[in-house]
This record gives C-alpha cells, structure tokens and sequence, in this order.
C-alpha cells in the first residue's frame, strides 16, 4: 500500500491478486523498498523471491530467486530485508541462508 501524507486511504501498488505464486501475486510479503528510479521491491518471503515493479513501465518481474527454497546461487531461504547502497545494488538478507 502507498499512504500520501493527510490522506484517509491507501493506495494499492503491488501485491492485490491474492495470495500465491504467480507474478501479480505475493506470499507473506515482509521487506519493501524503493529504488532512485520509483521502482518498488518487495521481498516475498513465502516464494523465496524478490519481485520488482516498475510502475511508469508497468512490469513486473522476478529480481532475485524464484526458484524454490535453497542455498544455490539462484535461490532465496525466505528473504526477510532489503536495501540499496549508494550505486543501486540491491541487498537481500536471507534469512535461512544466515
């Protein structure tokens, strides 16, 4: 949800399709962030992914796991924070990869 300051409602942004697995869908949604671009990242930490959706573009894509639970270098163990540093990187803490 986005919440403008002195409004009474929120807006849905991401995530209205109800619980699942499919791109317009989200499963226990824990992290959110913002890139410099508007962008809005969201840790789905019962998919075991990182969503991205570009709102000007209208995209939504996988940005990181995805592919199930696990240690491999293309998966997530429940990602539970996420944050960008000064040159765009994204990071993802995952939890049950420690």
């Amino acid at each position: 949800m986005k919440w403008i300051e002195s409004v009474k409602a929120g807006i849905v942004v991401v995530g209205d399709q109800g619980l699942g697995d499919s791109l317009t869908q989200l499963s226990t949604p824990i992290a959110v962030v913002i890139d410099h671009l508007g962008a809005v990242y969201v840790a789905d930490y019962g998919n075991h992914q990182v969503m991205r959706w570009s709102i000007k573009a209208i995209q939504i894509s996988v940005v990181a796991g995805g592919n199930g639970p696990g240690a491999r270098a293309n998966q997530l163990y429940f990602p539970w924070s996420l944050s960008f540093d000064r040159q765009n990187n994204l990071y993802v803490v995952d939890y049950y990869n420690h």
